[in-house]
């Protein structure tokens, strides 16, 4: 996903900035023609989220880009790794998903005799602060929301397979997700495929939104919505994920629709 060489436009206080895909060199929609089908029918809702295991996290890094290396060779391994900020200017990196602490203690002491990581610890699945969907509130959505503000203003990579490559704006939902306990697909056209269509006047709070880079394209860029017409994305090289207005020229021509996993 790269921004356009335009710079970005602030509308209301919020930047608003053109991409041309989500994740560069991998392709993750079918090409624009011929004319794109229909999309396909929504799953039943909640089909498409899992409930996270164990979990093994690794790391305190003042700087992001360390941790982002981190995450990037975990990924070279097959271990579906992420970072995220926590709070005191610190990174932290999370791998894996384990049905037993057994397997994520084996996997991580196999990585602590290979030298890839140091210390490190088991998170639970009941230490994911989730509150099931079918619960009374908006708990778990506001939390969703909170949890994707946390980025802001945070580079953001998740599947490049070199430090020049794109943010990767599934990636970012994926982890903004799996921090609250669900798991979600990681591309970001099988989260337009399997999620639960919502139309626009019914969005909530974590709900996903997509968009395509220019209108009539399939959708190839996803944020996450946290209210008010505003949602939180990671919009390119060399940017920093932040805030975006549903009602800016730039995206409402070009939105795709909307899914939903919380219901």
């Amino acid at each position: 996903m790269r921004l356009s060489r335009a710079g970005p436009v602030v509308l209301l206080g919020i930047a608003v900035a053109s991409f041309s895909g989500c994740r560069p060199g991998v392709r993750t929609v079918p090409p624009p023609s011929p004319p794109p089908a229909a999309p396909a029918p929504a799953a039943a809702p909640g089909a498409a989220v899992t409930r996270t295991g164990y979990t093994v996290q690794v790391g305190a890094f003042s700087v992001v880009e360390n941790a982002r290396r981190l995450a990037q060779s975990l990924n070279e391994l097959g271990l579906d790794a992420y970072y995220f900020p926590q709070g005191s200017g610190l990174y932290r990196v999370r791998f894996g998903d384990f049905a037993t602490r057994d397997q994520a203690v084996r996997e991580a002491e196999r990585l602590v005799g290979r030298k890839i990581i140091g210390d490190y610890f088991v998170v639970r699945p009941e230490e994911h602060p989730v509150r099931r969907p079918d619960s009374p509130g908006d708990g778990l959505r506001d939390r969703i929301a909170a949890t994707a503000a946390g980025f802001l203003g945070v580079p953001y990579a998740w599947g490049g397979t070199s430090r020049d490559e794109g943010v990767d704006c599934s990636g970012l939902v994926r982890a903004v997700y799996l921090l609250n306990g669900l798991g979600l697909p990681r591309a970001m056209a099988d989260q337009f495929r399997t999620g639960t269509i919502v139309t626009r006047d019914r969005l909530r709070k974590g709900d996903l939104v997509f968009f395509a880079a220019s209108p009539g394209r399939p959708p190839s860029h996803v944020g996450i919505y946290v209210g008010g017409n505003v949602f939180i994305h990671a919009p390119g090289k060399g940017q920093k994920v932040r805030e975006a207005s549903l009602k800016a020229a730039y995206f409402r021509e070009r939105f795709s629709g909307a899914r939903t996993y919380l219901d």
